[in-house]
């Protein structure tokens, strides 16, 4: 999913969730509203916290982590998932240049 899909999907009011899995301090320096954080790391000891009847959006710093945790979410059987390309770097620049880069 592009940047540009992904905030079409938020304006039109599509059911998805976006799940970042950046570091707390990341999140300090640029973060979208209304996201469900939790980092890479977190992420097995904390799956029962996402819904699998949602779609899920995953975003990082630019693409990498969140593509990982696509592929690893897919392999426990999650089908409703896809990786923001370019990931929050890309919004700042193709979407929302209030949102900083770093």
């Amino acid at each position: 999913m592009t940047v540009e899909e992904l905030a079409q999907a938020r304006r039109a009011g599509r059911d998805l969730v976006v799940l970042d899995v950046r570091e707390p301090v990341e999140l300090e320096l640029a973060a979208l509203e209304g996201v469900v954080h939790v980092p890479m790391s977190e992420l097995p000891g904390r799956l029962g916290e996402l819904d699998r009847g949602r779609d899920l959006a995953v975003l990082c710093h630019h693409g990498s982590r969140s593509a990982h945790v696509v592929a690893w979410l897919q392999a426990q059987g999650w089908t409703r998932v896809e990786n923001v390309e370019g990931g929050i770097d890309a919004w700042s620049r193709r979407v929302d240049p209030n949102v900083p880069r770093y």
